[in-house]
């Protein structure tokens, strides 16, 4: 059997699907995955994964591109010659599955399912709809699980990535926590004073601090790092980010992708999360966490790209001393 997994958004919403992924190759499928460019990494990451197509959607991401029949054209095409059995599309609440599942139809995909609020038509051969409060990655396993393809026995539904390299080379010797400052939105940021003021405390408090960020980021983890923590920012692709998050005592980050990745290896997570989306939705999943951030800010389910409320209060409200405490109370319970 030949299925399709397609999940067109960040690295994040990708990690997220990963079970339902395992749970769709437990079936004796051949796996592959539609995701858009940011969502490629991780994709790549996933165990059950024996193909990746990339294709930037216009109904997907915070720039899509315009729509080029052209460019819908060659895709379906391309989808036709591989003669797709199945396909489950994965989408998060806020998102419609049926430009995408229009798109496969027109690719003669056998048999498509997806989680749809709006009447899908002829679109869908399973429409599923999501129960209340359902964190992403249970969303997505029961849509999966609803086309026909359950965990198997002995999954616990958890993240999980392909195995990361050792990475001791990189942060050195010694237990570390991780202080990860960047998201791919603002209103999800702790600022830069707050998070270097937390490198400082842990140092003080006796960790070993490395600090992470993309290629873009490295001023932000040069000045976050203050010189006492190992900086890392721009020299961690995302296998090696995962070796990097495998290894530390505790990941310190706001909702953004490496949050998931740090639960995809087991780490636990001091999440400080801005409530723009909901933390029961998109927390992180499977591993001990502590919650910083006040759930019920002004802010709170706008999905705001940039904070709409004046001094950020949800996160700036959270202190260094707060993030110490979290760290503290992390490795008392869980080491």
């Amino acid at each position: 059997m030949k299925a399709l997994v397609v999940r067109l958004d960040s690295f994040g919403d990708v990690l997220l699907a990963g079970p339902a992924v395992r749970a769709v190759a437990a079936r004796g499928a051949h796996v592959t995955m539609l995701c858009g460019p940011r969502g490629e990494p991780a994709a790549r990451l996933l165990p059950g994964v024996d193909e990746v197509l990339v294709w930037s959607a216009p109904w997907e991401g915070v720039d899509p591109p315009p729509v080029r029949a052209a460019d819908v054209d060659a895709l379906v095409r391309r989808l036709r010659r591989a003669a797709f059995d199945v396909a489950l599309v994965l989408t998060s609440f806020h998102q419609s599955p049926l430009p995408t599942a229009l798109v496969l139809r027109l690719a003669g995909v056998g048999r498509i399912g997806a989680d749809s609020a709006d009447a899908p038509g002829s679109l869908l051969d399973v429409r599923h709809r999501r129960l209340p409060g359902r964190h992403e990655a249970e969303a997505a396993l029961d849509t999966a699980a609803a086309l026909g393809f359950p965990l198997p026995p002995g999954d616990d539904g958890r993240l999980r990535v392909l195995p990361p390299p050792d990475t001791v080379a990189l942060t050195g010797n010694g237990p570390y926590v991780v202080v990860h400052p960047g998201a791919s939105a603002p209103a999800r940021t702790w600022s830069p004073d707050r998070c270097a003021e937390a490198v400082a405390l842990l140092a003080d408090a006796g960790h070993r601090v490395v600090v992470t960020g993309g290629p873009d980021e490295r001023d932000l983890t040069r000045w976050v790092g203050g010189g006492t923590a190992v900086d890392l920012g721009g020299r961690t692709e995302p296998r090696t980010l995962a070796g990097v998050l495998r290894s530390a005592d505790v990941v310190v980050c706001g909702n953004t992708g490496p949050a998931h990745l740090a639960a995809a290896v087991g780490t636990p997570v001091v999440s400080l999360f801005a409530p723009v989306v909901p933390a029961e939705r998109w927390g992180p999943y499977g591993v001990p966490n502590v919650l910083l951030g006040d759930q019920r800010a002004p802010c709170a389910d706008s999905r705001a790209r940039q904070c709409p409320v004046a001094g950020h209060p949800c996160l700036d409200e959270v202190t260094g001393q707060d993030v110490v405490q979290a760290v503290r109370k992390l490795l008392e319970e869980h080491t």
